[in-house]
């Protein structure tokens, strides 16, 4: 029996060190093949891809006979509304170019992750239901929830097992992200233990939702392995943990770290974060597929904490 041979984009990211490590267990170092724009340290095969070249992309999956998919290559954000005709080629059409590759070569199954980004000013902030008005404000949020309805019309017309999360934001110890409106959440943490001070470029009271990475790492897997049956729908599924502020968090840490001060300086991050939830309804996530985190708030930062300090 063939084993199961995955390709990850945007390997080099955040998320993306994380789950090629994971996946990488779960299908033996030889099966997962890691790319990015850039080489960077991996136990495994690695190729250099720019998710634009389609050419390119197909080379690869020809090469080693890919089955599924994890598309994580993506411009984030903040860093989206610097350039946002780059942003949208990289993270729309270089996507759509995936899906047809995936059609012609005959994928097994994508992943896709979309993003909290997707709500709007229109958006209930609070409890946000799965099914609900999407006015998006950043062109990061625009390129996801297009993809979100591109994932729906090549699922539902040439049949294709694409499943997707619209991830909150993400906390983890193994980089310091870059370029997202909730990097705070990650960035406190080092320089709580670095100076000892942070200026914070959201205001205290700024109340948004929260994923650990176990936990991110254990619900995207959990979606890719669940029965076809189960997944009911190919848009993002709202995921979450919990929500806090940059206040509330702040405090947190103080509990370990007795020292640590903080300033805001909101800057134009603060407008993008306003139009976002501050809670999500996750329950079609947990009735679909079993989605249950592990983590909460406190939780989270007695572990980064043990990760992070020297």
């Amino acid at each position: 029996m063939k084993k199961t041979v995955v390709l990850i984009t945007g390997a080099n990211g955040q998320i993306g060190k994380v789950l090629t490590s994971a996946l990488r267990s779960k299908y033996g170092y030889e099966n997962v093949i890691a790319t990015d724009l850039t080489e960077a340290k991996h136990n495994g095969p690695f190729e250099i891809l720019d998710i634009t070249d389609k050419a390119r992309m197909k080379e690869i999956i020809k090469q080693y006979e890919v089955d599924h998919i994890y598309h994580l290559a993506a411009i984030l954000s903040s860093n989206g509304e610097r350039n946002i005709h780059l942003t949208w080629e990289v993270n729309l059409e270089s996507y759509l170019s995936m899906l047809d590759l995936a059609c012609e070569l005959k994928i097994d199954r994508i992943f896709f992750p979309s993003t909290i980004g997707v709500y709007g000013p229109t958006t209930p902030r609070v409890n946000t239901p799965q099914n609900t008005s999407f006015v998006p404000s950043t062109v990061y949020g625009i390129s996801k929830l297009a993809g979100e309805l591109w994932n729906q019309y090549y699922r539902k017309r040439y049949g294709l097992d694409i499943r997707s999360i619209r991830y909150p934001g993400v906390i983890s110890y193994q980089s310091i992200p870059s370029g997202g409106t909730t990097d705070f959440a990650v960035e406190m943490f080092f320089e709580a233990l670095e100076k000892g001070h942070y200026e914070c470029f959201l205001r205290s009271d700024t109340r948004l939702p929260m994923v650990y990475m176990p936990d991110v790492i254990e619900g995207t897997l959990k979606l890719m392995s669940a029965d076809k049956s189960d997944v009911s729908i190919a848009c993002g599924y709202n995921l979450a943990s919990f929500s806090l502020t940059p206040e509330e968090l702040f405090y947190e840490i103080k509990k370990h770290i007795p020292d640590f001060t903080i300033s805001y300086f909101p800057d134009q991050r603060q407008q993008i974060a306003d139009s976002w939830s501050e809670s999500i309804d996750d329950s079609l996530a947990r009735k679909d597929w079993g989605w249950s985190p592990a983590y909460n708030m406190e939780q989270m930062v007695v572990d980064m904490i043990g990760h992070i300090k020297p």
